[in-house]
């Protein structure tokens, strides 16, 4: 028996889809291709691709 959560229980929706806040990614990156994140004490990558898609890697 798996004794792991799926994801929707793990990490509820905090809040409706139309009440979350919506950043456009041109605002984020600002002309860039590669932000850094801090949360919680680390470091993410947030970078666009060649494809125009987003990878977030630690």
């Amino acid at each position: 028996m798996n004794s792991q959560q799926p994801n929707s229980e793990r990490f509820p929706l905090a809040e409706p889809t139309e009440t979350r806040p919506r950043i456009a990614s041109e605002k984020i990156f600002g002309g860039a291709t590669t932000v850094e994140i801090e949360h919680a004490g680390q470091r993410y990558l947030l970078r666009v691709t060649r494809e125009n898609k987003l990878i977030l890697t630690k």
